[in-house]
């Protein structure tokens, strides 16, 4: 079997698993029409990239509080769509962690030539399963359990020896008038992929608009974009674009 019908149909049965619950290798194998040790070699890839669980006689999803929030919103679904729609082909790409950036990984199937440098296994694992894999960098360094990715100084001499044409990275909180905000205290990495990239996406649902955080992770100066949803009010808008900055709004579709 190609590696394209091999990634879809493991992509399909994490999507399966996810929507019934936990499932029986049984159901999976009639419902695919595989083999039982078909499914249970995706299975075991899957449990492997960290997508879902094995259990006896079958799989199960991730509990809640291993994904860190309950389920992909439908504004961050529509914010990663939209970034996607911003990448050409046989661009040179940084995807920082978090789960909206995460969600841009189905999107980038079909892209060739793509280069995409990450510091999150999270994502790496992901851009893997892709049909057509694009070339994966990793920056290395130090792992922090609170981002689930990697950190310091190695990472930072790890990227200062590339540029890249994009850089996607999320938020903890948009300050209208400083830029970006975080509750993380290791500000260094996000800067250095700020400053090797010629063009910095924010990816960041209208919610975290106006949200009080003290750490400025990005200033509005070394931004470019920023990708939100269509709740962002006008006057947000209007004080955004005043500091120089072009502002998506994507439409949410109804869940």
């Amino acid at each position: 079997m190609s590696k394209r019908n091999t990634a879809q149909r493991r992509h399909a049965i994490l999507a399966f698993v996810n929507d019934r619950g936990e499932t029986g290798v049984d159901t999976l194998a009639e419902h695919f029409a595989i083999s039982e040790v078909t499914v249970r070699k995706d299975l075991a890839t899957l449990e492997k990239s960290g997508l879902l669980l094995r259990r006896y006689g079958g799989a199960a999803p991730l509990p809640q509080e291993l994904l860190g929030e309950p389920r992909l919103s439908p504004a961050k679904r529509a914010i990663a769509r939209a970034a996607c729609g911003r990448i050409r082909e046989h661009q040179r790409i940084i995807i920082d962690s978090g789960s909206t950036t995460s969600a841009m990984i189905p999107g980038l199937a079909g892209k060739a030539g793509l280069v995409v440098m990450t510091n999150a296994l999270a994502v790496a694992n992901a851009l893997r399963e892709l049909e057509e894999e694009p070339m994966l960098l990793m920056t290395g360094g130090t792992w922090d359990p609170h981002s689930e990715s990697f950190q310091g100084q190695v990472a930072e001499q790890v990227l200062r020896q590339y540029d890249f044409d994009q850089l996607f990275i999320g938020a903890d909180g948009i300050d209208p008038a400083r830029g970006t905000t975080t509750f993380n205290e290791l500000l260094g990495l996000s800067r250095v992929m700020a400053e090797v990239s010629r063009e910095v996406v924010v990816l960041a649902e209208s919610a975290k608009v106006g949200r009080r955080i003290p750490n400025l992770e990005l200033p509005w100066k070394v931004i470019h974009t920023l990708i939100t949803d269509e709740g962002l009010g006008d006057k947000s808008l209007a004080a955004i674009e005043a500091q120089g900055i072009e502002v998506i709004r994507a439409a949410v579709d109804a869940d």
